[in-house]
């Protein structure tokens, strides 16, 4: 019987080990096997609120931060520009203050919707926003009439925001502006509320 010299037979070993376990991922990954995504990892590690007490906390936290972002872009990008006359015709970087506004209306109808799905944990702010669910809902069309100049739009968005910055001091859930970067716009108009 041959005698294999153990350093051999170590490096053939580990060379084995490390191509079945590339194959077997090659394979898995092949055959529609789920990839773990990092972030989901991390996501699915974060502790989530087990009480109520914590759930109607949480729900106040997320509301406010949300409603404060849809105020922030709203106020930055359509009530100040639409201040300003730049929304009017012949105005100086009216396209781009156009495009900036449908972004902005898209992103801030997007936090609104998410800041009322926030308020359903909590009794209180559910109660306060019932009666503006309509009118959150009637801000999904704005951003495209922002994007062709109508001003109107802009007053609706202001009007609707008050109201909600209204109802959450009502409800204890005081909510302040927080402007979004541009950056931010552009991921959160596309991002699910």
């Amino acid at each position: 019987m041959p005698v294999v010299p153990i350093r051999r037979l170590a490096v053939a070993l580990t060379l084995c080990c490390a191509l079945l376990a590339g194959s077997a991922a090659w394979a898995t990954n092949q055959s529609g096997g789920q990839r773990t995504d990092p972030a989901a990892a991390v996501a699915a590690a974060t502790p989530s609120p087990t009480t109520s007490a914590e759930r109607q906390k949480f729900a106040k936290t997320r509301f406010v931060a949300n409603a404060g972002l849809a105020a922030g872009a709203t106020y930055q990008w359509i009530w100040k520009p639409y201040k300003e006359g730049k929304f009017k015709k012949g105005a100086h970087g009216r396209k781009v203050t156009l495009v900036k506004a449908g972004l902005a209306g898209a992103f801030a109808y997007n936090r609104l919707k998410a800041a009322v799905r926030n308020a359903q944990g909590d009794p209180t702010l559910s109660k306060a926003l019932a009666p503006l669910n309509s009118a959150i809902a009637g801000l999904k069309d704005l951003p495209a009439k922002l994007r062709k100049g109508d001003g109107s739009a802009a007053q609706s968005f202001n009007d609707t925001l008050n109201k909600v910055k209204e109802a959450g001091k009502d409800a204890g859930a005081p909510v302040k502006n927080k402007v979004p970067s541009t950056s931010d716009l552009r991921q959160g108009a596309n991002a699910n509320p």
